[in-house]
């Protein structure tokens, strides 16, 4: 499972990136989505990569993303979000759990180094391979 998190806002956003950023469902600032890696959503975060921070996420990771931050489509209905989470790295909808396909959160604590430089850290944004689950850990 492939986790992306929107890093920049919408200030000099090109229409093309902007458009993009809406299809992945990162319409805002802090958003995070957990998507299947194919194709098609590789080349999309590959159009938005100085946008967006992602990597692979974590089993754990993901129960606990589930658990804190998702919205629930129906109040009324209860989800178990262990079992959600197996369901959708098995190929099932969010919807079929009663889960909005999208997570908000908050600015991640001690900060965030979003610069890109030549040859001096890279900063958040990117592929982040592992790293992703310590950046969503302290967004939490």
């Amino acid at each position: 499972m492939l986790a992306i998190i929107r890093i920049k806002g919408r200030v000099k956003v090109s229409y093309d990136a902007e458009n993009t950023l809406s299809r992945l469902r990162l319409r805002r600032k802090y958003a995070c989505v957990v998507i299947k890696p194919s194709k098609e959503n590789l080349g999309m975060v590959k159009r938005v990569k100085d946008f967006v921070a992602y990597g692979e996420i974590k089993k754990e990771t993901f129960e606990k993303l589930l658990e804190k931050r998702s919205r629930l489509i129906d109040r009324k209905k209860k989800t178990d979000f262990k079992n959600a989470a197996s369901g959708i790295e098995a190929g099932k909808n969010y919807e079929e759990f009663n889960i909005k396909p999208f997570f908000r959160l908050h600015p991640p604590r001690d900060g965030i180094e979003i610069k890109k430089q030549f040859g001096v850290g890279k900063g958040v944004l990117g592929n982040n391979k592992e790293n992703i689950n310590k950046l969503i850990e302290r967004m939490l």
